[in-house]
């Protein structure tokens, strides 16, 4: 994969480490000790992506939806994923899905999540699904990547521009032993109102 250029320097995430395979296999050898509150973590996770991006704009709304097929699709209204171009015009997004969120991962006070866990960081929704693809609108493109098991798939897929920017998360749980997957859409729905500038949706379409 292209390197970014040096003057990129690293913030949440390392610019210049596109994937990090040691760190992704590390979180799938032991899903409970990195989401041990299960798939809701997982959701916690991602949403907390988008409560970061309202407190910095002053307001946000984000939608997750339970799916009939077990997957989960999280998106909200803000910028987007940081995505930048380097000197030959190739869009390069900052690596939040295949390496470790520099602020939370291994930092013993990390915040907590609403559910009471550390937050974690991305990848670990990454690293623990079977797919994920994130889609991601922002005012100079907008582009598509699908991961397996946080390891990307294919490159960033331009879209069509639709007029509105933000970013969308849809993954489904990869098969994980002694992993909780039951996830309550009221319970969600209590949590994820625990953020006051994001406004959040729960949409259950499970069947059921």
């Amino acid at each position: 994969m292209d390197r970014p250029p040096p003057h990129w320097h690293t913030t949440t995430h390392d610019w210049a480490n596109t994937v990090d395979a040691e760190h992704l296999s590390t979180i799938r050898g032991d899903p409970a000790a990195f989401a041990p509150g299960g798939l809701r973590q997982l959701v916690l996770e991602v949403v907390a992506y988008a409560a970061d991006e309202a407190e910095s704009r002053g307001a946000g709304r984000c939608a997750v939806t339970l799916l009939a097929d077990g997957s989960v699709c999280v998106a909200d209204d803000g910028r987007g994923t940081d995505t930048r171009f380097d000197a030959e015009g190739r869009a390069v997004k900052k690596p939040v899905m295949a390496t470790k969120d520099l602020r939370f991962f291994d930092h013993p006070d990390a915040q907590a999540l609403p559910d009471g866990h550390p937050r974690r960081g991305m990848s670990v929704v990454a690293a623990l699904s079977e797919w994920l693809v994130h889609t991601n609108r922002r005012e100079d493109g907008a582009w598509s990547q699908r991961y397996e098991h946080g390891v990307p798939t294919t490159g960033l897929s331009p879209v069509e521009s639709d007029g509105t920017t933000g970013t969308t998360v849809h993954f489904r749980l990869a098969q994980l032993p002694d992993f909780e997957i039951e996830l309550d859409a009221d319970n969600l729905a209590r949590f994820v109102s625990s953020w006051p500038r994001l406004g959040v949706e729960v949409h259950d379409r499970r069947p059921g």
